[in-house]
């Protein structure tokens, strides 16, 4: 058995173990809201969010393709399949730790810094593929600004179109729509978020000599398909409790606006072959439903705080991705 097989085996392995941290890391906040509002019982929720996931994750492959080719070229990468243990092991430990501490960082950033990371020392900076890359940046960027304001606006329209409603009556009608809008939720998370890993994977191949074109292979997509669902069916409580209730408190009106901004802006960014941190767009989603609800019901201190990982997640991840390749060379 050689090395190279050894080694690519190492990848796909540590790819899917990500999945699988992904699907109880980032698919908490698919189902955040529903859970918060009492329209789904934790456990429905969940058995429903692991079904859609996996439905969504195997529908789309082109944000996979972007991954593969558009970061840096697998055909000339030093050392790339190293460079991809390590970026994935740095991405692991970081979603680890957010999630033990209950902060809804981004796993879309955790994994794209820690192969830029990983690059950089490995290649040097012209290794990566700065147009794809500044490109990526930007819809990780702007994603979360689009949320704010789409779900914004969406609320907005809510309060005026049923501003003469029963409040309870409403409540009770969106709760029952709540359930379809989390599971739409949780299909375009897995439209986007499984197809990372399903890029990790290719690249690899592709680097390794398994793969001459960034086209994903059908296994690839169906492995990574299921461990993002059975990562989703162990559920994040902390981050639940976080997303659901420390942002603001959600009612079932609330939860429609929220789940349907964050979903149209999850399936835009999949369509165009564009990864985004799922994380960002259903939080900031959250958060602008909550100013339109009532800027000072909306609690500040915790957005400041999931900001501020947001930002420190691409560097932090590129620093550890870089720290652990350095380690490995050095066995080289």
């Amino acid at each position: 058995m050689s090395s190279i097989f050894i080694l690519t085996a190492a990848i796909i392995f540590f790819a899917l173990v990500f999945d699988f941290i992904n699907g109880f890391h980032d698919t908490a906040n698919a189902i955040a809201t529903a859970v918060s509002t009492k329209a789904l019982q934790p456990r429905h929720a969940i058995v429903m969010a692991a079904i859609m996931n996996l439905l969504g994750a195997l529908t789309f492959t082109g944000v996979a393709q972007t991954i593969t080719k558009d970061i840096v070229d697998p055909f000339t990468l030093t050392n790339g399949s190293y460079v991809i243990l390590a970026a994935l092991v740095s991405a692991i430990i970081w979603n680890l730790v957010t999630w033990y501490f209950g902060i809804p960082s981004s796993s879309s950033h955790a994994i794209i810094g820690s192969i830029a990371g990983a690059t950089i020392i490995a290649g040097g900076f012209d290794s990566i593929k700065w147009g794809g890359f500044s490109k990526i940046v930007q819809a990780l960027i702007l994603s979360p600004i689009i949320a704010f304001a789409v779900g914004f606006i969406v609320y907005s329209i809510f309060k005026i179109v049923f501003k003469n409603n029963n409040l309870g009556k409403t409540n009770k009608r969106f709760r029952r729509i709540q359930i379809l809008t989390a599971a739409i939720q949780s299909y375009t998370h897995g439209t986007n978020d499984a197809q990372k890993s399903m890029g990790i994977i290719t690249l690899a191949l592709m680097a390794n000599g398994y793969a001459q074109t960034s086209n994903i292979p059908f296994w690839v997509q169906l492995s990574c398909a299921v461990a993002m669902a059975l990562g989703t069916s162990i559920g994040g409580w902390k981050i639940i409790k976080t997303v659901g209730g420390k942002i603001m408190k959600i009612r079932p009106i609330n939860g429609v606006a929220a789940d349907m901004s964050g979903a149209a802006i999850i399936l835009g960014a999949t369509i165009i072959h564009m990864p985004v941190s799922t994380t960002h767009v259903i939080s900031s989603s959250i958060l602008g439903v909550g100013s339109a609800h009532r800027i000072k019901g909306v609690k500040w201190t915790t957005a400041k705080s999931m900001l501020v990982t947001w930002f420190i997640t691409l560097p932090i991840s590129a620093a550890l991705a870089a720290t652990i390749y350095y380690i490995i060379s050095l066995f080289l």
